[in-house]
C-alpha cells in the first residue's frame, strides 16, 4: 500500500530502505484515486519513533492512505524538537474543519495520573467528541484506549501491583468478526503499562465487545458500535527493540523494573529479542483499514 506523507519526513527514508512503498505529495497528485484520510494523534514523547512504527503498521494493504500527524496544542513536548512538530504536525484546530476516514490515538506516559490531571485532557476530550460525527472509525492504543473507554463509556482504569511489561499470548474470542480475520487462535503482543481497566465494567456494557484477551495481560482488543471505535490495550506497533530500550533506560535511571516477560531468549538481556508479534500487528491494522474504514467511509464526505 502506498502511504502518502510529506516528502521530507525523516521516517520516509527509513521506510523506503525497508522496501515499504511511500509516496510523497507530488506523485499522489497525479493519481486519480481518493486516498483514505487518516490522522494520527501522537501523544508519545519521542514522536519520530511512533511515526515510524505506525507507518509500518499501515503499510500492508493495497489502499492508499494520506496520513496527517497531530499533536496537542495545550501540551509542550519535551522530547521532540519544536521544529519537527512545526514542520510535520498539525493541531486539532488545523484539522477539525475537515472530515476524516480514520483516526489513531496513541498511548502516552501519563497513565499513573488521573485523567483530569493530564494537562491536555480537556483538549483530548474535545478531539474525542469531535470524532463522533467527523471520523468513520477511531483506533485507540494503550493509554489512548484507557482514556477513550473512560471518556466514551465511563470505564475506569485500575493501578496494577506491578508493571505489565513483556510479550504475552492472547486468544481470539470471536474470529467471525472481521477485525480479527486471519488471526491465529493464539497470538502475541507487547505490553508496557502500569494500569489496567475495570474489566467487569467492560463485560457488563452492551456497547462493548471483547475481541481478544490474555490470561496474564487481561483484555486486549475491544470493539464498540460495530467498529466505530476500537481499543487496543497493548502496543502491537512496537519494534523489536522498543521494550529492550525501555528496560535499559529504566535500569540506567535506577528505577525498579523487572525483565520483560517472554521477550529475551533464555531471559538473557544480552540476547537479541525475538520478534513474535509483527504479523498479527499487520493483520490488525490491515483489517481495521479495510473493513471498518475503507468499506464504511463515503467516497465524498
Amino acid at each position: 500500500m502506498p502511504i502518502k506523507v510529506q516528502g521530507e519526513l525523516p521516517a520516509k527514508q527509513i521506510l523506503e530502505s525497508e522496501n515499504i512503498f511511500v509516496m510523497d505529495e507530488s506523485r499522489a497528485l497525479h493519481q486519480d484515486i481518493r486516498p483514505l484520510k487518516i490522522a494520527i494523534l501522537n501523544l508519545m514523547p519521542i514522536k519520530p519513533d511512533t511515526e515510524l512504527q505506525l507507518l509500518r503498521a499501515l503499510s500492508n494493504t493495497p489502499l492508499q492512505v494520506d496520513v496527517t500527524f497531530m499533536h496537542m496544542s495545550s501540551h509542550v513536548s519535551k522530547n521532540t524538537p519544536a521544529n519537527h512538530l512545526n514542520r510535520f504536525y498539525n493541531t486539532f484546530e488545523e484539522v477539525c474543519q475537515t472530515k476524516l476516514d480514520g483516526m489513531i490515538i496513541t498511548g502516552a506516559p501519563v497513565e499513573q495520573l488521573e485523567y483530569e490531571e493530564v494537562n491536555y485532557w480537556d483538549e483530548l476530550k474535545t478531539v474525542m467528541e469531535w470524532t463522533k460525527e467527523n471520523v468513520t472509525s477511531t483506533l485507540h492504543i494503550c493509554w489512548g484506549a484507557q482514556a477513550g473507554l473512560y471518556y466514551r463509556y465511563g470505564i475506569k482504569k485500575v493501578l496494577l501491583d506491578q508493571k505489565m511489561f513483556g510479550v504475552y499470548p492472547h486468544r481470539v474470542l470471536n474470529r467471525k468478526i472481521p477485525i480479527v480475520r486471519g488471526f491465529d487462535d493464539v497470538f502475541y503482543a507487547p505490553h508496557s503499562r502500569h494500569t489496567g481497566i475495570d474489566e467487569a465494567a467492560v463485560y457488563e456494557n452492551e456497547k462493548l465487545k471483547v475481541m481478544a484477551d490474555s490470561e496474564e495481560a487481561g483484555i486486549y482488543l475491544i470493539m464498540a458500535e460495530e467498529g466505530k471505535n476500537f481499543f487496543v490495550l497493548g502496543h502491537p506497533e512496537y519494534d523489536r527493540l522498543t521494550l529492550n530500550n525501555e528496560y535499559k533506560r529504566d535500569l540506567g535511571k535506577g528505577l525498579p523494573i523487572r525483565l520483560p516477560k517472554n521477550y529475551y531468549p533464555g531471559d538473557d538481556p544480552d540476547q537479541r529479542p525475538l520478534l513474535q508479534w509483527r504479523a498479527h500487528c499487520n493483520h490488525l491494522y490491515a483489517n481495521w483499514l479495510n473493513y471498518y474504514v475503507y468499506q464504511n467511509t463515503p467516497y465524498e464526505w
